[in-house]
């Protein structure tokens, strides 16, 4: 499947179960949150499954969050693209920062 069609779907997914006309984008950032904290978990487990688990649920809720505030991912994904593609910068203890 492409990263479209599983849009669609995840979006499909929001609507048959209310997500849009029952949530606000506040209550997606604490789910959000929520999923990042199972990423970490996942991490210090050394749990591949459980950290593919927890990227998948994040793109889910970052998904919801797009869709209400009328964006897909593509666009998003593309905008942050075209504002780091011709970034210079350099690692700095373990975490990249940029020029300027």
């Amino acid at each position: 499947m492409t990263i479209e069609e599983i849009e669609k779907l995840v979006i499909k997914w929001g609507e048959d179960r209310g997500l849009y006309t029952g949530s606000a984008i506040p209550n997606q950032f604490q789910k959000l949150i929520e999923e990042l904290t199972e990423l970490i978990t996942a991490y210090w487990m050394n749990s591949s499954h459980n950290f593919a688990d927890a990227i998948g649920d994040m793109m889910v809720v970052l998904t919801h969050i797009a869709k209400m505030y009328n964006l897909d991912l593509r666009h998003c994904y593309e905008q942050a693209y075209n504002e780091i593609k011709d970034r210079k910068g350099k690692i700095v203890n373990g975490i990249y920062v940029k020029e300027g």
